[in-house]
Parts: structure tokens; C-alpha cells; sequence
């Protein structure tokens, strides 16, 4: 018998939001100190998820290189490479790169962008190429917000044509 047969049939099912699992299996991988097992993972989450369903998940986080894994006697132990905003950027980049168009992509996403939202990615792609790349995670408030950055329609100094 099917386990949804043996659940209360009265009681609605809540399927999980695309990723949302991933989520919540990276932030658990967060809150340890060290690389812990699958079981450790499946433990924290609680909610009868079972044991495949989280190796499933880890596996799926592995390929998108979020999280690493070591052999450690017969098992794996597992921890993060990328947290939850990290996750969500790759997940971003890899529809991207599946795009032929990606100017138009692009553009269409600037383009639907709220204008808080574009300000933000104003002053970090500014910061990005200040620092040639470099890790721009967290400054976009020093960099959109210091002194009055940017003219008077809010695009940062030095973007205006």
C-alpha cells in the first residue's frame, strides 16, 4: 500500500516549493561544525523524510558542486560549499547557460526587475568591477547607500550615459 493511503485522508498534503528541500538540506548542513553523514542530515530535518530521499538530495547539491563529500570509513560525510544564496545564484547561472539569447535573458530580467532590487545590482556590479570580480556578497548596502552613492535618479556615479 501506497504511504499516501496510509495517511489521514482528510488531512491535505503540502508538496514542497521547487529546491525547497535543497534549501533546507544545505542549512542543516550549515548548522554542523564539522562534515556529518547523510543519517546526521536526515535526523536534523526531521519529518520522516527517508534516508534515500536525503542521499537523493546531497547527491543532486554534489552535481551542482553546493555541497563536497569525503569517504569516511563506508560511508560519506558531507558538507556545504555554498549557502542557500549561493544555491539559488547557481541555480540562476545554469538557466542561463541553457539560454542561446543571453542579452535578451538578461535584459528581460534587468528589465522586470523592482527598482530596489536594480539598485542593489547596480552597486554590486559596480563593486565588481572595482575589485576585478572579487567576492561582492554584502556590500552592496556599503556601495548603494554610503554618502548618497549614485546621481540624483539613484544610478550609482560613473553608470550614467
Amino acid at each position: 500500500m501506497a504511504q499516501r493511503d496510509r495517511e489521514d485522508p482528510h488531512r491535505p498534503s503540502r508538496r514542497r516549493g521547487q529546491g525547497e528541500l535543497e534549501s533546507q538540506v544545505l542549512g542543516a548542513l550549515r548548522e554542523a561544525q564539522d562534515p556529518v553523514t547523510a543519517a546526521w542530515v536526515q535526523e536534523r530535518l526531521g519529518g520522516g523524510l527517508a534516508y534515500t530521499t536525503v542521499v537523493t538530495i546531497l547527491t543532486r547539491l554534489l552535481a551542482k558542486d553546493a555541497v563536497a563529500r569525503e569517504r569516511r570509513g563506508r560511508s560519506f560525510v558531507w558538507r556545504p560549499t555554498a549557502d542557500v544564496a549561493g544555491l539559488a545564484a547557481l541555480k540562476m547561472r545554469r538557466l542561463l547557460d541553457g539560454e542561446s539569447d543571453r542579452e535578451a535573458v538578461l535584459a528581460s530580467f534587468v528589465t522586470a526587475l523592482p527598482p530596489d532590487d536594480e539598485q542593489v545590482l547596480r552597486a554590486l556590479l559596480e563593486t565588481a568591477h572595482a575589485t576585478d570580480g572579487a567576492d561582492v556578497v554584502g556590500r552592496a548596502e556599503v556601495v548603494g547607500e554610503a554618502d548618497g552613492a549614485g546621481g540624483a535618479d539613484g544610478v550609482p556615479d560613473g553608470t550614467e550615459d
